[in-house]
C-alpha cells in the first residue's frame, strides 16, 4: 500500500514513524520547505547563534533510509481525487492508496496597506529564518505586530542583535486573553526589562515604504508613527488549507474532518494545525500534533477509535522566564478558585486552579514542572491539600520547595 504524507512537521513525521513500526507499507513524506524534518521551536536559536541549522535535525540523515521512509522535497500543487495521485511541481504525479494532509499553518495577514513591502514577514518556517537574516542586515528598528508566542520569540531574537523593538498589542496587557492578570503582569514587566517597547491598546493601521519599496515605518490605529526597517507579523496563524481547497476537499476554517481524522474524501485524512474537528476547534500545538499523528497511525493499522484530546498542556518561554500550563487555567478566573505562590523577586510564580477542592489546572512561570505528575493529579481530581503536600514530586527547585507550605488559597466569587 502506498501511503503519502503531505507535510514534514511533527504531525506528519510522527504519523509516518508510528506507521512504519507496525506495517510494511511504502511511505513517502512530501515537503517543499526542507529536505528533512526539523525542530521548528529551535529556529530562534539558530538566529541567535546558539545552534547551527544542522543541529535542528532530531534524526540523522541515515534514519529515513534505514526506516524506509522516503523524504521528497517538492511542492504538492493539486490532488487528483479520481486518479488518486498528487500532482507535484517538479516530479511525476505521486500515486497514493492513503493520503494524509499535514500541511500545518501559515501566518495570518489581514490585508494591511503596505504588507507586501520588502522587510515585512512572518516567522514560522525555515525560509522565514533565511528571510530574517536578510531583512536584519542593516536593521536598527523593528516592529512586531501581535502579542503572541511567536512575537515574543522574535523580540528575543532581535534584541540579541541589539535591534530596537516595538511590539503592537491590541489588548491592555500582553497575552491577557490567555494569561490571568497576575501572570500577564509579571510577563509585561519582564518584557520591558529586556528593553522591548510594549505598545498596548493599539493595532497596526498601515505599513509605510520608501521609494525603493522597502518598509520605513508603521502607523498605528491611535495615529502613532514608528520608524522601522523590519515588520514581523505575529497576529496568529491560519490552517494551511490551500491544497485541500483547490482539490475539492471540504474546508471551513481548516480541513473538515470527523473524529477519526477522515476528510470529505475517501482514503484522505488530515492531522495537525490544518485540521478542523466537527465542533469547530483547531488544535495548533506541538503536543496535540504529535498525539494526532500517533492516533491516526493506530487507526490505520488497527481498530478505529475516535480521537480524544489529552488534558491540555503547553510550554513556552518569555525571554528568561519559562512558562508551563496544564489543564484549565482561564484568563478570566471568575468562578475559579486558585492557590498561588510568588517568589520574593517576582520572577517565579505558581497557580493551582481548583473546583470543589479538586485541582483542575496549573500555571508556572520560572518553575519547571514534571508534566506527567501534573497531568496525573488533574486526571485523578486530586485535592488541593494532597497536591500541596506532595509538590516535591513535581521536581520544583529548592527555592520553591523551601516555601511551599506558605502557598495562599484565594477564593474567588463568580
Amino acid at each position: 500500500m502506498n501511503v503519502v504524507v503531505i507535510g514534514n512537521g511533527v504531525a506528519g513525521v510522527t504519523f509516518a514513524r508510528q506507521l512504519r513500526k507496525s506495517t510494511d507499507h511504502q511511505i513517502t513524506v512530501v515537503s517543499a520547505e526542507s529536505t528533512h524534518f526539523y525542530s521548528r521551536p529551535a529556529l530562534m536559536y539558530v538566529y541567535m547563534g546558539h545552534m547551527e541549522k544542522e543541529h535542528l535535525k532530531p534524526y540523522e540523515d541515515w534514519f529515513w533510509a534505514k526506516n524506509r521512509i522516503e523524504i521528497l522535497n517538492d511542492f504538492a500543487q493539486r490532488i487528483n481525487l479520481r486518479k488518486k495521485h498528487v500532482v507535484l511541481a517538479n516530479t511525476a504525479p505521486l500515486p497514493y492508496d492513503v493520503l494524509v494532509l499535514a500541511t500545518g499553518s501559515k501566518p495570518a495577514f489581514f490585508n494591511w496597506p503596505g504588507q507586501d513591502l520588502q522587510g515585512v514577514q512572518g516567522f514560522t518556517t525555515m525560509q522565514d529564518l533565511d528571510r530574517l537574516e536578510i531583512n536584519t542586515k542593516s536593521c536598527r528598528q523593528a516592529v512586531i505586530v501581535g502579542g503572541g508566542l511567536i512575537g515574543i520569540e522574535v523580540a528575543e531574537m532581535l534584541r540579541s542583535r541589539g535591534i530596537e523593538v516595538s511590539m503592537l498589542v491590541r489588548e491592555e496587557s500582553y497575552w491577557n486573553t490567555v494569561l490571568p492578570p497576575d501572570e500577564s503582569t509579571i510577563v509585561n514587566a519582564h518584557i520591558r526589562e529586556h528593553h522591548v517597547e510594549l505598545q498596548l491598546n493599539t493595532e497596526l493601521r498601515q505599513i509605510v515604504g520608501d521609494d525603493s519599496g522597502r518598509v520605513r515605518g508603521v502607523v498605528t490605529t491611535d495615529g502613532k508613527i514608528i520608524p522601522c526597517q523590519l515588520v514581523v507579523i505575529s497576529t496568529g496563524v491560519r490552517p494551511n488549507i490551500d491544497l485541500a481547497s483547490s482539490s475539492g476537499i471540504s474546508v471551513v476554517r481548516g480541513i473538515s474532518i470527523n473524529n477519526n481524522f477522515e476528510t470529505s474524501e475517501q482514503d484522505i485524512y488530515a492531522i495537525g494545525d490544518c485540521a478542523q474537528f466537527p465542533d469547530g476547534r483547531v488544535e495548533q500545538l506541538w503536543y496535540t500534533a504529535r498525539h494526532q499523528g500517533k492516533h491516526l497511525a493506530g487507526n490505520i493499522t488497527g481498530k478505529v477509535t475516535p480521537y480524544e484530546r489529552e488534558p491540555f498542556y503547553n510550554s513556552a518561554k518569555f525571554f528568561d522566564i519559562e512558562y508551563q500550563t496544564y489543564g484549565t487555567v482561564p484568563a478570566d478566573l471568575a468562578g475559579i478558585e486558585s492557590a498561588t505562590w510568588k517568589s520574593e523577586n517576582g520572577r517565579k510564580f505558581l497557580r493551582l486552579t481548583h473546583q470543589y477542592n479538586r485541582v483542575c489546572g496549573f500555571n508556572a512561570l520560572g518553575i519547571r514542572l514534571r508534566s506527567e505528575v501534573c497531568l496525573k493529579w488533574i486526571a485523578e481530581g486530586a485535592s488541593v491539600e494532597h497536591v500541596i503536600e506532595h509538590l516535591h514530586q513535581a521536581d520544583f527547585d529548592q527555592e520553591f520547595t523551601a516555601v511551599v507550605k506558605n502557598i495562599r488559597l484565594h477564593r474567588s466569587v463568580a
